[in-house]
């Protein structure tokens, strides 16, 4: 699925990243890396799966878009360091030709030399590549020539069916003022957003991306 915003084509892949493929750019928000080993310490059961299938699809879509950057929208880690912060570093060396950035979130808390050591770029405020400014949390734009993609917010929407029945699905989301990348990661949660007219919701269903109408 291919989505124009503000003059830019942008391929949206269903595991939750988008690529600007002008620039072989791809654009990550919300991975919560080593969330599970978190709850896991706080005697919360979550499955180690979790983090393995996070792992397994970044891997899966750095070799289908090939890119020449990766930006993490924020929230790459979920918390202070454990064991799966050297998992992720194993794999960003498999890609040496690849420059890592990462836009400070949140959630991103450890020291700078966790994240320099694994060559990771870092920016502590939102970073610009025209006509786009990226965030890891919204902002307003002081100038209309710029145009605001962020994450943080987990964007999901509520479809309803017959009988009632309703099911929550993650989404990309572009609207007036600003874009919202969908969390990459699993056991993230939704925050469900209500589109005006004109805004462009894609959502993510299995292996495919749908247009809401």
């Amino acid at each position: 699925m291919v989505a124009e915003v503000k003059g830019e084509r942008f391929r949206l892949l269903s595991e939750k990243a988008l690529f600007w493929e002008k620039h072989k750019i791809l654009l990550i928000a919300d991975l919560h890396l080593g969330k599970a080993n978190h709850f896991r310490r706080s005697g919360i059961a979550v499955s180690q799966q979790v983090n393995d299938h996070n792992i397994e699809k970044l891997i899966q879509v750095l070799n289908q878009c090939q890119p020449e950057r990766v930006i993490f929208m924020g929230d790459l880690f979920h918390s202070h360091y454990n064991q799966e912060w050297e998992v992720f570093g194993q794999v960003l060396k498999y890609f040496p030709a690849i420059s890592f950035e990462l836009i400070i979130g949140n959630h991103d808390i450890m020291s700078e030399y966790q994240y320099l050591k694994h060559q990771l770029k870092l920016h502590q405020e939102p970073l610009i590549i025209a006509p786009f400014s990226l965030s890891h949390e919204t902002m307003e734009m002081e100038s209309e020539d710029l145009y605001n993609i962020a994450g943080h917010l987990h964007p999901g929407v509520r479809l309803t069916g017959k009988g009632r029945q309703s099911v929550k699905l993650p989404c990309f989301y572009f609207g007036k003022e600003f874009g919202l990348l969908p969390a990459f990661g699993e056991f993230t949660g939704l925050a469900i957003v209500k589109p005006k007219k004109d805004d462009q919701v894609y959502v993510v269903l299995d292996k495919q991306i749908l247009k809401a109408q």
